[in-house]
């Protein structure tokens, strides 16, 4: 198995340095890595040219002219590591993840002993994430999959690990020949629910698997999940729920109805929790506007003025034609139903 990881950065200087010597120090070598820089201002790209100077042509450092979020970057990230027609798994993270010195090991013999017990249909791994002082972390704790089977159940715990439906990017093991076939994160999205997104639509009717014996760091300012007052980025929170809800088939018809209902019980916590609710209002009325008026653009339309390299931008040109097919598979099955 080929792993390429990909690392998004964006002005977190010494951050991204602790990352990427982390994935150095993997028992498990990483066999490529890509970064992507999102037009830092602090230097970043420059320490990460640095720092991976000794991965020799392993390595890529990519320097965009403009800030695409994180699922612009990721987007980039995993066109690049898919690129390459031998890697077998896309291993994704922010720049404020660590990986333990066993997370790539710890990942790859969970998956060897998922494949001992049945087909090798597994298209989604995710880590245990801890913050600093070693306790779960609330925000990328994974929930079980929903109506997964005694099966599914018993298979995943036989490994160590739990089914599940979703995974942040923070520590993700995408499989790319998933990638290949459904194509990238909705770059569109900017930040937050492109990897809820990302990862459901590559899960449906395959298989995810949660390896606690995978470890990173989250090095979050503060141990919390993301709805403990998010301030403007509620704005996204909002907007890409709705895109999720309208526009994507990554879900079910009844998981969107159970996903809507748990997100609007999660933005009643955040307005309770909220000092700001005035501006929690505004993001709540614009991300309510938006999401329901507009639609994401295309990736390639959303990437093409940002610095991507000509050969990654084919790469990116390639896989969003899936994601304009998928569209206009739904806008024809929303037609034929409005017609019956």
């Amino acid at each position: 198995m080929r792993v390429t990881a990909v690392l998004v950065a964006y002005n977190r200087r010494e951050l991204l340095l602790e990352s990427l010597a982390a994935l150095a120090a993997q028992t498990r070598p990483v066999d490529r890595l890509v970064v992507v820089d999102n037009a830092s201002d602090d230097g970043s790209a420059e320490a990460a040219l640095e720092a991976t100077e000794s991965w020799g042509e392993r390595a890529r450092v990519i320097q965009l002219t403009d800030n695409t979020g994180g699922a612009g970057g990721f987007a980039v990230g995993i066109a690049a590591a898919v690129a390459e027609d031998d890697t077998d798994w896309v291993w994704v993270m922010d720049d404020d993840t660590v990986p333990g010195p066993e997370a790539l090991e710890g990942a790859l013999a969970a998956h060897e002993r998922y494949v001992e017990l049945g087909p090798d249909d597994l298209a989604v791994m995710g880590s245990r994430v801890v913050w600093t002082d070693g306790e779960d972390h609330p925000m990328n704790t994974p929930k079980p999959k929903i109506r997964a089977s005694d099966a599914e159940r018993e298979r995943a715990a036989a490994v160590g690990g739990l089914e599940i439906r979703s995974i942040s990017f923070v520590s993700a093991f995408l499989r790319a020949a998933r990638v290949r076939e459904l194509g990238l994160p909705l770059a569109a999205y900017f930040l937050w629910n492109d990897d809820f997104e990302y990862s459901a639509r590559l899960l449906r009717g395959a298989r995810g698997l949660y390896v606690p014996g995978s470890v990173v760091m989250h090095k979050t300012a503060k141990r919390g999940s993301s709805d403990a007052d998010p301030g403007p980025r509620f704005f996204f929170e909002v907007r890409n729920k709705l895109w999720v809800f309208r526009r994507s088939n990554a879900l079910y018809w009844w998981e969107k109805v159970l996903y809507s209902g748990a997100s609007v019980r999660r933005w009643v916590r955040t307005f309770k929790a909220s000092d700001d609710r005035a501006q929690l209002r505004d993001c709540l009325r614009r991300g309510w506007r938006e999401g329901w008026t507009k639609n994401p653009k295309a990736t390639h339309r959303v990437l093409r003025d940002a610095g991507v390299p000509v050969d990654i931008m084919v790469s990116v040109e390639k896989l969003s034609k899936l994601d304009r097919r998928e569209a206009k598979q739904r806008d024809s099955a929303a037609r034929s139903s409005s017609q019956k």
